[in-house]
């Protein structure tokens, strides 16, 4: 979000408590709200949300008032509300999508709901690097099988058809380059695959691409196998706009790891037999 996620986090207040919060005064001009009316039906559909997923409105959405002053030097008192970081999420998730600041806002609430699954939960911070790209690994080899299925329904069909809507998916997260130039930039033989080179962090990103194309091909009902390479770019340079925003190191820049995925897998099958035999 640029300097839309640096003004969000700034705007972030704290209770006496010590408890995060925002407010919806503040946030709606941030998210190019100018009449309050439209931000309050906004809320309203957030809280809908919070609702139907089951979280107490009252824990995410304080309703407050709050004094401001006039022209003429006189306050008068307005409605207000307190958000949660979730509340906040919410009222993103329902804006207008057609406001760039809105779909800037999707993607970096995306990103960081998933980087929290994947990197704050402590199991996960308590694997060692290798073990963490198994993980991801994995899990990616497993949500591409869906990004297939998605493209498929999509129309797009053969395998060579595949091979360039894969391609469009890099050329929008590594800043132009396709499979097979990211391929030569990390020096790989022919039959090395890139996925199996790639550290956590690099691979964390590309399943997010995958994962957030599979989504929107299917949520969109996609149809047009251009129309599917379209989305997988975007997708792609939307990922990789928000890690330019956050501060991160662009995926093509990021170092080879010293072992690859079949390696690591050998070692640890290795280990596991060793395990056995004792």
């Amino acid at each position: 979000m640029n300097e839309k996620s640096v003004s969000f986090e700034s705007l972030r207040h704290h209770t006496t408590e010590g408890l995060e919060y925002w407010s919806a005064r503040e946030l709606a001009p941030m998210l190019e709200y100018r009449d309050w009316r439209n931000f309050e039906n906004v809320i309203g559909k957030a809280k809908q949300a919070c609702v139907g997923s089951k979280h107490p409105i009252a824990d995410h959405f304080v309703e407050t008032t709050k004094m401001v002053v006039l022209g003429s030097g006189s306050q008068r008192e307005l409605s207000e509300v307190h958000l949660s970081r979730y509340a906040c999420y919410l009222i993103v998730q329902n804006g207008d999508p057609t406001k760039a600041v809105i779909a800037a806002g999707q993607t970096y609430f995306a990103i960081q709901t998933r980087r929290q699954e994947l990197e704050d939960g402590q199991a996960f911070q308590n694997l060692k690097d290798d073990q963490k790209r198994l993980l991801l690994r994995n899990e990616l080899r497993e949500h591409n099988k869906q990004l297939v299925e998605a493209a498929q329904q999509a129309g797009v069909e053969t395998g060579l058809e595949f091979a360039v809507f894969q391609n469009h998916g890099y050329k929008g997260l590594y800043g132009g380059l396709d499979q097979k130039a990211i391929h030569q930039r990390k020096q790989l033989k022919k039959s090395q695959k890139i996925l199996d080179h790639m550290g956590s962090t690099e691979l964390a990103a590309n399943l997010f691409r995958a994962t957030q194309t599979e989504e929107k091909l299917r949520r969109d009902n996609v149809q047009g196998k251009h129309l599917a390479n379209q989305v997988h770019f975007e997708v792609g340079k939307k990922v990789r706009d928000t890690i330019a925003e956050l501060g991160g190191t662009m995926p093509e820049e990021l170092p080879n790891p010293a072992k690859s995925i079949q390696q690591i897998e050998l070692a640890t099958k290795k280990l596991q037999a060793e395990s056995d035999e004792m």
